[in-house]
């Protein structure tokens, strides 16, 4: 892989007033929240398979039979999937905390890195003291911070001695230890890192914190080519998610709305009262793409992630989420379709 050319500038596009000062200070207009049932807290009349038996039988029948889908017909068979050349910078929002943001950050990098070549790292952008380090391997105590402060950074072996680097070669930039430095994390801190990271890495993911009016999310949203925002299968959470929407179109970042997928994580095992199908096709009436990754034994452990540890479904949700991150990218280099395909894995 060719590292990025060192004169990349950072791309400025944000065009609204949106300075520490004024963040958040003036409400969305109003909006008629959905009901739960419209979110799917009352299940409506079951969708026929969309092959096989079930197609037929409700078929046959003139529609008055009508077998629900199988837990295969949902997730369809592993295919090669396709991800566009280019990717630049991917946020991971979410205004509720609990909902498998930082899991998704991970298990969408590690997917990314897994199958291409590309650089590929998370920044954990969080100032309440994230985990997303706890995520991967205990290599390295430097933090964003480090990076920051090191002035010698001329090469990728130099920012390599910040990182932490999992089997699947997704890299770890942690936050700042301590509470009370890592809130002063600041927008021109974020670009500054961002830059750095641009000029040596092909894919950067950012796991944000919970909080959209910290000053740091004008530098994550700015520099952002795609956004992965993150839901659980709860009525709040669908609702938070919503108002994430809402929030970034009112603060002038809704031409990413084309370049924006709506996670549908489940944290906890056994089966929900929410309609899961029904809140997805609502979720697609506002974005693109719209992934359910369903809940896994091995992502709730809370440790380091890896893939080959999740289960076969979980691993499909990463994947057609990778394959839906946009061809974005707008720093001269070539845009197309790209093959998703296996490299070796580093130690």
């Amino acid at each position: 892989m060719t590292e990025h050319d060192d004169t990349v500038e950072f791309p400025t596009r944000f065009t609204t007033s949106f300075t520490a000062g004024n963040l958040g200070s003036v409400a969305p207009p109003p909006r008629d929240s959905p009901s739960a049932a419209e979110l799917g807290l009352t299940r409506e009349e079951r969708s026929p398979g969309r092959n096989g038996w079930r197609q037929a039988l409700h078929r046959a029948t003139g529609g008055t039979v009508t077998p629900g889908r199988s837990s295969d017909d949902e997730t369809g068979p592993l295919r090669p999937a396709r991800l566009r050349h280019g990717i630049c910078s991917v946020a991971v929002l979410s205004m509720k905390g609990g909902v498998g943001k930082t899991t998704t950050t991970v298990g969408l990098g590690s997917t990314i890195a897994t199958m291409r070549g590309d650089r590929v790292i998370a920044v954990d952008a969080n100032p309440d003291l994230g985990t997303l380090a706890q995520r991967g391997p205990d290599q390295v105590r430097s933090t964003v911070r480090d990076l920051l402060a090191d002035k010698r950074i001329t090469r990728y072996s130099d920012v390599r001695r910040h990182t932490s680097q999992s089997t699947s070669r997704l890299e770890f930039l942690g936050s700042a230890r301590d509470p009370a430095v890592s809130e002063a994390f600041s927008e021109t801190d974020y670009r500054n890192v961002h830059e750095v990271l641009d000029r040596f890495y092909n894919v950067v993911l950012t796991d944000c914190g919970t909080g959209l009016t910290h000053s740091a999310i004008q530098g994550v949203l700015n520099a952002a080519s795609a956004l992965v925002v993150v839901a659980s299968p709860a009525i709040d959470s669908a609702r938070s998610a919503l108002a994430t929407l809402d929030w970034l179109e009112h603060h002038g970042f809704g031409y990413l709305a084309a370049h924006t997928s709506v996670v549908v994580n489940s944290p906890w095992a056994g089966d929900t009262s929410v309609d899961v199908p029904q809140l997805t096709r609502y979720f697609r009436g506002r974005v693109q793409n719209v992934v359910v990754v369903p809940y896994d034994a091995h992502l709730a452990e809370g440790g380091e992630i890896r893939l080959d540890r999740l289960n076969r479904k979980t691993r499909s949700a990463y994947t057609t989420l990778a394959a839906a991150m946009p061809s974005a990218f707008h720093h001269g280099r070539r845009t197309g379709d790209f093959i998703l395909r296996r490299v070796g894995r580093a130690g």
